[in-house]
Order: C-alpha cells, then sequence, then structure tokens
C-alpha cells in the first residue's frame, strides 16, 4: 500500500506490541503522566520473584521485532506461545538486543563465559548509542548496557525466569486488559489507514504520533506503521529485518484514560497539569514564535538545561508542542491547535452527564 504521496506503508496491528509496551509504562509511570500508585497496584499483582525480575530488565528489553515476525492475529498468548517454543539463546536474543553484529559477538561469549567484564562494557557502549539508545544520556547507556551484560551473563535463569514473569503478567492483568484495548486499536488503524490516502508521509507520521515530526534525513527507511494503546502520545521507532522501521503510534483516544474506570481523561489532566506552570507557560509562548532546541530556551529562560528538558516532555505529554528529530538533535514548536484541543476537551468533559 502507498500514501498519498506515493510511499509505500505497511501496516500492522495486534495486542502483543502493548503487552511489551504497557510493562514499560509500568515501570516508567511519571514519564506517561500514569498514577504512580495504580502502576505500582499493578506490579504488585505478581510474584515477588516474577515482580523482582521485570524490574531488572524492563529497561533492556527490546522485543518488538519479534512482534512484527509473528502470525496474525498478533496476540499476547501468540507472543508467549512464540517465546516458549524457542532455545534459550534464541529467546534470549528475541527479548534483549543482540544487534549489531559487534555487540553480538560480544553478548554471546558473555553468554558462553557466564560472566562479563570491564572491556565487554567498554566495547557495546559506543554501538548502542547509535543505536535504540541514540537519545539517552551517556549515564543512561552505561547503567543499561551493564544491565544487558548481565542478562546475558545468565542466558538460561534469564530466558526462562523473563519468560515465567511474562506469563504471570499476562495472567494476572493483560489477558483482561487485551479485551479492553482491542477496539481502540482496531479503530485507530482504520483512522490511520484513512489518513494515510489524504496526507502526505511527513504530516501522517505527526498526526499520528500528536506531534512528532522526523527530519528527512530520519525517514528514509521503508515504515511499519502499527497502533499501541499504552504509549500514547509517544511514539516507538525500532529498527526491523529488511531495513525497515517500525513507527509504533499511539491509539488511545483523548477521552479516554490509561486507568480503566478513570473519570477525568488523561489527556485533559495533563494538559491542564502543564498550562497551570508559568514556566512552562513561557515556553509555550516563545514556541509559538519560533522553533527552539532545548539549549536555545535555556539560555533565555536562564535556567539548567536538564530543568527545560523536563518541562518540555510535559508540554509534549499535554500534546502542546511537536518535536522535530534530525540528526542535530530535537528542535520543539507549539503544536498548531495544541491549546484550542484543550479547550474542547474541557468543554466537552464540563458538558459531560455524569453516568
Amino acid at each position: 500500500m502507498t500514501n498519498s504521496d506515493g510511499l509505500p506503508v505497511e501496516w500492522d496491528s495486534g495486542t502483543a506490541y502493548d503487552l511489551f509496551a504497557s510493562l514499560h509504562v509500568l515501570h516508567a509511570s511519571e514519564r506517561y503522566g500514569l498514577r504512580g500508585s495504580w502502576a505500582a497496584g499493578v506490579r504488585s499483582r505478581l510474584p515477588v520473584a516474577a515482580r523482582d525480575c521485570l524490574q531488572r530488565v524492563i529497561h533492556v528489553m527490546r522485543p518488538l521485532s519479534g512482534v512484527y515476525a509473528l502470525p496474525v492475529p498478533k496476540d499476547a498468548a501468540a507472543a508467549l506461545a512464540a517465546l516458549r517454543e524457542m532455545p534459550p539463546i534464541e529467546r534470549l536474543a528475541a527479548l534483549f538486543p543482540d544487534r549489531p553484529d559487534g555487540v553480538k559477538r560480544i553478548l554471546r561469549s558473555v553468554a558462553v563465559r557466564g560472566a562479563w567484564r570491564d572491556e565487554d562494557l567498554a566495547r557495546i557502549i559506543a554501538p548502542m548509542q547509535k543505536g535504540e539508545w541514540g537519545n539517552q544520556t551517556l549515564a543512561t547507556v552505561r547503567k543499561e548496557a551493564a544491565e544487558l551484560l548481565d542478562v546475558w551473563a545468565d542466558p538460561i535463569g534469564s530466558a526462562d525466569g523473563v519468560l515465567a514473569a511474562l506469563e504471570c503478567y499476562h495472567e494476572s492483568f493483560f489477558e483482561e486488559e487485551e479485551a479492553r484495548i482491542r477496539p481502540a486499536l482496531d479503530a485507530a488503524l482504520a483512522r490511520a489507514q484513512q489518513l494515510a490516502a489524504q496526507l502526505p508521509q511527513p504530516a501522517l507520521l505527526e498526526e499520528l504520533s500528536q506531534g512528532l515530526r522526523l527530519a528527512p534525513d530520519q525517514a528514509d527507511a521503508p515504515l511499519v506503521l502499527a497502533p499501541s494503546f499504552w504509549i500514547t502520545p509517544f511514539v516507538v521507532i525500532t529498527d526491523l529485518p529488511g531495513d525497515k522501521k517500525l513507527f509504533l503510534f499511539g491509539a488511545r483516544p483523548a477521552d479516554v484514560s490509561l486507568v480503566p474506570g478513570e473519570y477525568v481523561p488523561d489527556a485533559l489532566h495533563q494538559a491542564l497539569k502543564a498550562l497551570s506552570e508559568p514556566t512552562r507557560l513561557r515556553i509555550l509562548r516563545y514556541l509559538t514564535d519560533e522553533p527552539m532546541a532545548p539549549v536555545d530556551l535555556a539560555r533565555r529562560l536562564r535556567l539548567r538545561p536538564p530543568t527545560v528538558i523536563h518541562h518540555l516532555d510535559a508540554l509534549r505529554l499535554a500534546r502542546l508542542v511537536k518535536v522535530t528529530l534530525g540528526a542535530n538533535g530535537k528542535r520543539y514548536a507549539a503544536r498548531p491547535g495544541g491549546a484550542a484541543a484543550v479547550f474542547e476537551l474541557l468543554n466537552d468533559f464540563l458538558e459531560r452527564q455524569e453516568d
């Protein structure tokens, strides 16, 4: 299938993407605006061993290319069955990335030795920074590289332990959640396909991601587009076989909350919270005039760059800014219609009849 500007687009969908995305969100609840006490409550349903296992490995688990390879319907049961049938080393490679080849050789040698050395850590940091860890700080990459090496130093224990933890999570929470989110995924996929016939690819990706624009040098690979309920409004971009890239985009409607039964929509709460902070209002005002990089904003506001990035993350979560990813980093701008969408959502909420 092609979009409106003739570029090939491949579509995919399956609740297995959210099996793994939901675990990531539950362990990084603040970034996604999820109430921490609720996230902790979901995690507490797991046995202690399963909970501790996932806590140790969640930040280095990258299984989405394996989900893409699953047969339809790509649900959680299919993902777990596929993992169950794999030998431990193959399962480990499906869950924890062993690419590029330089990293693969190091991790496989660590698995054979049953331990890793300081030189192993030093040798995998640079390749990881060029891959899926490319937007993280060196300190974070170093920490997660060590966690990845810990996983591969005990290949059988890690492979079996993570599978058992995933099965516990599916049984205790995600099996029921899967039924709730499936209609939203189907609706989001249908809407995205409809938009693809009307919009050129850059505008399509910006609309689906609610504010992310890829610079031309970042969007040259064939894309596979798939919806995810749990990561809304963010996206996940990951490499796939055949030089493709998976573009996992948010599928949760603005008037629906991540917490089942929550009365106030997440998008409304996050936007009002973002707008209640004076510094964020100043940032939004500056970004209405012109796109700016975080370092430029920090200079104008006389704040440390990490503080500015924290405020920008809150504005991005609230769908109030858009960000362009390019070879020179991120540039932010006010999202056209973002504030108006907040007021409309607020009016709809105030006029909504109590259930």
